[in-house]
């Protein structure tokens, strides 16, 4: 019964992904952006994946501005640009042409650095997550996506 689960997401065609759980009760995953590997936090409350203003260059973004203001984590009304045409990979799912906010992550990476956690460079929001048909099993710390 303990392997049901992947059993079946396996047969469903479904990758699994393993979540590492942060010291602020954050599942931590890898994810490779253009060809570049990262670290992120999954948020299923966060609408859209994001990637810091810092790591522009890092993931070959091409940014363009935006009107869309962003909000969370304590902070609102923060200035944004996006990035289209991306290629994301999180274990051996994949997905092209993703679009991704950019923003200022400072305030997620105080955050996270003050309860001894390491910095990200961006969060992986519920639209990846809807896109991979994202399943989490919170117990056993795994993402589950599938490509559709």
């Amino acid at each position: 019964m303990e392997n049901a689960l992947w059993e079946f997401l396996l047969e469903k065609e479904y990758k699994k992904i393993k979540l590492k759980l942060t010291k602020t009760n954050h599942f931590e995953v890898k994810a490779t952006i253009n060809g570049v590997k990262g670290l992120f936090i999954l948020d299923t409350g966060a609408s859209n994946s994001c990637v810091g203003f810092n790591a522009i260059a890092l993931f070959n973004l091409k940014a363009k501005a935006s009107d869309i203001k962003a909000a969370g984590a304590g902070a609102t009304d923060m200035l944004t640009q996006t990035a289209s045409k991306n290629t994301i990979k999180i274990g051996t799912w994949k997905k092209t042409n993703v679009t991704l906010v950019l923003f200022d992550l400072t305030h997620v990476n105080t955050a996270l650095t003050m309860h001894n956690a390491k910095p990200v460079n961006g969060i992986i929001g519920a639209d990846i997550l809807k896109k991979g048909n994202a399943i989490i099993d919170y117990n056993k710390k795994y993402l589950y996506l599938k490509t559709l």
